[in-house]
């Protein structure tokens, strides 16, 4: 069975501004193909039916009264590590969590847009890994091939947005985990510098790695739920200089400069690029110096950059472990990575902070002689459903590094990156290569990103869902 599919999210303002469907209709659509997928990928941990219902019908008559904005009554879902008024923020974890009494600031700011939330969709266990499976809700599954991952931890808003249940969602990015599932799930996948979407109620979340970004089919629905959620708190600590990500996806790039880099970063396991992913990003370089582009292999100088990531990563898990409502029924590597943290927080942690301006510095001289460096967003096409879940924690650490070793240095950074779809394996899963750039580079990356989008036409493939473990496209 093929079920519609959620317009496009400036399709769907574009609707409604002009009296064309109304904010019920497209929010009854969505939960409706929530509904008769829920069962199979698994996508939503929450779903806020009769909230989402009565938002829409205030939609609906400030559209009638004349009122516009930039996502009124457009649904749009939001990943669950994100605070929603009235609903519980459980990250993945398992227990009863109570409801929390005010919106974080990034979906205050989508509710300034006028975006209807319809649900929260599922994460892995507090973000840590590239799969979206857990004893909490179960396995949130691939809409290309249903046996396995859309990867993670954003993997439940990749799945919605890649089955077309939602035109968009947020999502979260620690370590690649909007690029990664983007990638897995043939989206475009943005993560911002940091500060540009706020983490409050948290001024910074894992010690500054983590940031919120957006997933959708375009580049151009992308950056208007980045503009709909860019902004800051009154006390946010990193506070960028504003862009208009929109303006930038109708934007010619001009011709730049493009370091292909395919050598993994340096990482305490092995990581290996496969073939079949290699070929799909050497394809993506041939069109971009089709375009014009000069492209040549090099790589940054990452240096021993995993000895920054690993302190702010572990720390940062310790303090949510220390805050979790019920710590008893979190998953041994969690509690093993918390350890790990506890340890790391004094010293190292420190020094791991001071360290990311010498990056800076030293990653900026090789920027000065490139414009982006495109590299792939993994070394490896999704995982089985089940593959990582129930492995030691040092199993899992060397399974992640492995099919993912490139994306998270631009987390310790804090600069930005966008997924864009690079084709499918033989096999017919989705693999993807990212952009990335210096620090508020976000426009630069998404016309250069809505460039390739104009010349391969990812957009126009859907997933074409049928059985479990169909991996077919239209």
């Amino acid at each position: 069975m093929t079920l519609d599919r959620a317009p496009g999210l400036a399709e769907s303002a574009r609707a409604l501004a002009a009296g064309e469907v109304t904010s019920r209709q497209l929010v009854e659509r969505t939960l409706a193909r929530i509904a008769a997928t829920q069962d199979t990928l698994n996508a939503f941990r929450i779903v806020r039916e009769d909230a989402a219902l009565a938002e829409a019908d205030v939609a609906d008559r400030e559209l009638d009264a004349g009122a516009r904005g930039p996502l009124l009554g457009v649904p749009v879902a939001v990943k669950d590590d994100m605070d929603v008024a009235g609903e519980p923020t459980a990250f993945g974890c398992r227990g009863a969590h109570p409801a929390v009494a005010e919106d974080g600031e990034a979906v205050r700011r989508l509710r300034a847009a006028g975006a209807v939330i319809v649900g929260k969709t599922n994460t892995c266990e507090l973000g840590q890994w590239p799969f979206t499976e857990g004893p909490a809700f179960g396995a949130t599954r691939n809409p290309w091939s249903t046996e396995h991952t859309p990867g993670g931890s954003s993997g439940g808003s990749a799945a919605a947005v890649a089955a077309g249940l939602v035109p968009a969602a947020l999502g979260s990015d620690g370590a690649g985990s909007v690029r990664i599932p983007a990638s897995w799930t043939h989206l475009v996948g943005i993560k911002p510098q940091r500060g540009r979407v706020s983490t409050w109620p948290r001024g910074e979340s894992f010690q500054g790695i983590t940031v919120n970004g957006t997933l959708a089919r375009t580049v151009a629905d992308a950056a208007l739920l980045l503009d709909a959620a860019s902004g800051n708190h009154a006390h946010d600590p990193h506070r960028p200089p504003a862009v208009d990500a929109s303006a930038a996806a109708r934007r010619d790039p001009g011709r730049l400069r493009i370091a292909l880099s395919l050598k993994p970063p340096f990482t305490a396991a092995p990581a290996r690029l496969l073939p079949e992913v290699r070929v799909r990003v050497l394809e993506l370089a041939e069109r971009l110096a089709d375009l014009g582009h000069t492209v040549e292999e090099a790589d940054p100088p990452y240096g021993q950059i995993g000895l920054t990531f690993l302190p702010r990563a572990t720390a940062g898990l310790a303090e949510r472990v220390a805050e979790a409502p019920f710590p008893a029924l979190l998953d041994r590597r969690t509690h093993e990575s918390a350890r790990l943290g506890r340890l790391l927080g004094g010293a190292p942690l420190r020094a791991a902070r001071r360290a990311e301006a010498v990056l800076h510095r030293r990653i900026g001289r090789f920027l000065e002689s490139y414009d982006v460096i495109l590299a792939p967003t993994t070394a490896a096409p999704p995982p089985r459903i089940g593959a990582m879940l129930h492995l030691s924690g040092f199993a899992t650490d060397r399974a992640m590094i492995a099919a993912c070793p490139y994306a998270w240095p631009w987390n310790v950074l804090g600069w930005p990156g966008v997924n864009v779809p690079a084709g499918f394996t033989p096999g017919g899963l989705p693999v993807g290569a990212q952009l990335l750039g210096p620090a508020n580079s976000e426009p630069l990356l998404i016309s250069l990103a809505a460039q390739l989008e104009a010349d391969l036409r990812w957009h126009e493939r859907w997933p074409q869902r049928t059985v479990p473990g169909s991996s077919t496209v239209e």
